[in-house]
């Protein structure tokens, strides 16, 4: 029988959370793709034998889009925003603390890890930080534990594991002298008009021909006479930079309306004060210039989801007073985050043996790894598709699925994987079925599909034990 497939370590109820209590409303709504969006994840057509009352939208077979969509979690109204500005135990007070496994809101928010703990780790990155020559073995090891509050610990530790940052500490203010003033001068090129690239152009122009910088008439304006093909306004040419304007702003557009969505239950990215202006304003930049440099992906929704956990980690650190410094650095790091989960984002390689959906199998065939019994219920009996649920999970690393704090808790994990976050981020999708096998297998295709696109609050260092637990399972 297929239960014998589970490991015995499975069946001790610790793994499996209690359904939560009746009456419970506090978890905000999870951001879900939309049914354009959700049949990039898969052509199947969704049984028809669903009620149409189902409290879950179903998928309808649509051509592929070519974008991946990645709506921001709704707000319940009674809610107040969350004050995220300086330490995350600021705004524990008001995460959420409706959940599964006991877990609650509290100065360590759904972690579970004690604060002796925290000051624990907390001195001992400190101390590993402080040499001369940081051992990076040792700060994956106490990061991939979780990193906690301490003044800009996180900042450095995530540019360390990023290769933002060398291990020898001599060096850093030159690879910042270096880095910083190379996106300032991606800023100046790729964030200028059409006519100011033009005049700019015409300028140089005038200079090589007679030295004098100026044309025929010596206002620095083209004659009609002069006007090549590539720079009118109207050239459909794909050498015309007009053109590429053009398709430039239909991009600019799209990531004007996401980062306004970024997170808007948090006071950083959302509101009307001038820092989360300025904050949103960092975002959107460095989607654009990120855009203009890799052609090939330009930009795809929900990328900003995964900026935002970065650039909130450096905007905060106590140790950098200069906000423009701290754009750069995210940008770099984002660059970096970002060329391990490319191919996820690269709609031609989709069914590629490195595109998304192979990444999902991927998924499917470490379930049935671990917890068979589980596996076959879900795709089997009830015909959940993992790319119904675990196409967000995996393109937003788990951005969308917890709240902000936790988020960070994950990352520090993922970040601090040798193996690199890939992996890693698979187990930790894998724990979380787990972690809720009991209520999977007690539902049908409408309850188990609601739960998985709707998952409830964890506590997050029972998570990565579970996690853990698979990859020792698997080496062994």
């Amino acid at each position: 029988m297929a239960k014998n497939h589970v490991p015995d370590w499975l069946n001790n109820s610790l793994w499996s959370s209690r359904s939560p209590p009746p009456q419970q409303s506090l978890t905000p709504a999870k951001t879900s793709i939309d049914s354009e969006d959700m049949n990039r994840s898969t052509n199947s057509a969704v049984k028809s034998s669903v009620s149409a009352e189902s409290s879950v939208k179903l998928p309808v077979p649509m051509p592929p889009p070519a974008v991946i969509r990645a709506e921001p979690r709704p707000v319940p109204p009674p809610s107040p925003k969350v004050e995220i500005i300086g330490p995350l135990n600021s705004c524990s007070s008001n995460c959420r603390s409706d959940g599964e496994n006991g877990s609650s809101a509290s100065s360590t928010t759904t972690s579970g890890i004690s604060s002796t703990e925290n000051n624990s780790r907390q001195a001992q990155l400190s101390q590993e930080l402080s040499r001369k020559i940081i051992n990076l073995e040792e700060v994956r090891r106490l990061a991939s534990q979780g990193i906690p509050d301490g003044p800009g610990i996180r900042a450095i530790v995530w540019k360390l594991l990023l290769g933002y940052l060398p291990t020898e500490k001599a060096l850093w203010p030159t690879e910042l002298a270096k880095k910083r003033p190379q996106y300032k001068q991606f800023k100046e090129e790729l964030l200028m008009n059409p006519s100011e690239i033009a005049r700019r152009l015409e300028k140089f122009a005038s200079l090589e021909n007679d030295g004098t910088g100026t044309d025929i008439e010596g206002k620095g304006v083209l004659s009609r006479s002069k006007v090549t093909q590539e720079e009118h306004p109207l050239s459909l040419g794909k050498s015309s930079i007009w053109n590429q304007f053009f398709q430039d702003t239909e991009i600019i557009e799209q990531i004007d309306r996401d980062v306004k969505r970024t997170h808007p239950d948090l006071h950083f990215f959302s509101g009307d004060t001038p820092s989360a202006k300025s904050n949103q304003d960092a975002l959107r930049i460095i989607l654009i210039i990120f855009a203009k440099l890799n052609p090939g992906i330009r930009y795809v929704q929900g990328m900003n989801e995964i900026l935002a956990p970065l650039f909130y980690v450096f905007r905060n650190d106590p140790n950098e007073e200069d906000p423009a410094m701290a754009e750069a650095d995210t940008f770099f790091c984002f660059v970096e985050l970002l060329s391990g989960f490319r191919d996820n984002f690269c709609q031609q390689l989709d069914n590629s043996v490195v595109g998304i959906r192979s990444t999902i199998t991927r998924l499917s065939q470490l379930l049935k790894e671990h917890d068979e019994e589980l596996w076959r219920h879900l795709e089997v009996t009830t015909n959940v598709n993992p790319q119904f649920y675990a196409f967000r999970w995996i393109t937003l690393l788990l951005t969308q699925e917890f709240n902000f704090p936790d988020s960070l808790l994950l990352w520090d994990t993922l970040l601090s994987d040798p193996e690199g976050p890939q992996e890693t981020l698979l187990r930790i999708c894998c724990a979380m079925l787990i972690i809720v096998r009991r209520r999977l297998l007690a539902g049908d295709f409408t309850s188990n599909l609601k739960l998985l696109q709707n998952y409830p609050s964890s506590n997050i260092s029972h998570l990565l034990y579970v996690a853990n637990k698979l990859r020792v399972k698997s080496a062994g």
